[in-house]
């Protein structure tokens, strides 16, 4: 009897933990679930061949798209990837965030949580209001299974600190969007508040510091990439003001413009190679950990 019971009682604790799953999609898309809830953050999936700069490599052979094109998602890629979906969260509505959101809310019946200018996107393209949640930094909102944190934010540092765009939609344009119309329209984070885990996620590599007091997650989707060294003590301060998170995963490093079938080693090892390196100086208790393209990894 009492070895059945010792049994019993280890079952129970083992089965009350609770996993999250994660899985990268480039830029700063991700998919995280556990055995109750799945969300999106940014899932920019069709990764479109846009223009014709370095960052475009010669043997992809798709069609390029500028930036005065209207957007097209890539519904057959989006629908081997993607089913069920029960929120999505868009941290800015920029085309590599949010431009794939209308067809996957519309496919999933996903409720989405943005800007005042991402919801008014999604309602030019015909996503109902039930599933729209316009936020503006400053919500706490709980769920069936799982609280979010809307967090105010600012945009990474681009054009050599010489970025900024105020522009919003306050009604919704007319749908579709070219790529250019896909305008920032303000700028979030969220902590999505698992059974046993804390994520903080960014979809920039900027932050406001005051915006992130007493904020201690576990797990930290945190934004790594060049525009970062124009800002003084990026990840001295990134992690000091998080309470050093035991796990970091860089998000929106990649090279946006390729497919999924391209190497990005290279952004590997300029960007998150050295950031791992500073991590390991600052925060030698932490884990870094590197995820791939449509990667999964489990975090007990």
């Amino acid at each position: 009897m009492k070895k059945i019971l010792t049994i019993l009682i280890i079952s129970m604790t083992v089965n009350s933990y609770a996993q999250v799953e994660l899985r990268y999609f480039g830029t700063a898309g991700w998919e995280i679930s556990d055995d109750n809830t799945s969300i999106l953050i940014d899932p920019y999936i069709s990764r479109v061949k846009l223009g014709s700069g370095p960052s475009v490599n010669k043997l992809d052979k798709r069609k390029t798209v500028l930036r005065s094109d209207f957007y097209v998602s890539d519904s057959i890629l989006i629908d081997s990837l993607i089913d069920k979906v029960d929120f999505i969260l868009v941290h800015h509505s920029h085309f590599d965030h949010l431009a794939d959101v209308p067809y996957i809310a519309k496919k999933t019946g996903a409720k989405v949580i943005g800007t005042e200018t991402t919801i008014n996107i999604l309602k030019a393209y015909g996503i109902d209001n039930s599933q729209l949640y316009p936020v503006r930094g400053g919500e706490d909102y709980q769920f069936k299974n799982f609280s979010i944190r809307v967090i105010p934010s600012i945009h990474s540092a681009l054009n050599d600190k010489h970025y900024i765009d105020s522009r919003e939609y306050t009604e919704p344009p007319n749908a579709p969007l070219r790529v250019s119309e896909f305008i920032e329209g303000g700028s979030l984070m969220f902590l999505a508040r698992f059974k046993n885990h804390d994520i903080l996620t960014m979809g920039s590599m900027n932050f406001v510091e005051r915006e992130l007091f007493g904020i201690t997650p576990d797990i930290l989707l945190a934004g790594v990439n060049q525009s970062q060294l124009g800002l003084y003590n990026y990840n001295e301060r990134l992690l000091n003001v998080t309470g050093y998170p035991k796990t970091i995963i860089p998000t929106h490093w990649d090279n946006f413009r390729l497919p999924y079938t391209f190497s990005q080693e290279a952004s590997i090892e300029l960007k998150l190679i050295p950031f791992k390196r500073d991590v390991a100086r600052l925060s030698p208790n932490s884990d870094v950990i590197i995820v791939r393209h449509l990667e999964k990894i489990t975090i007990d």
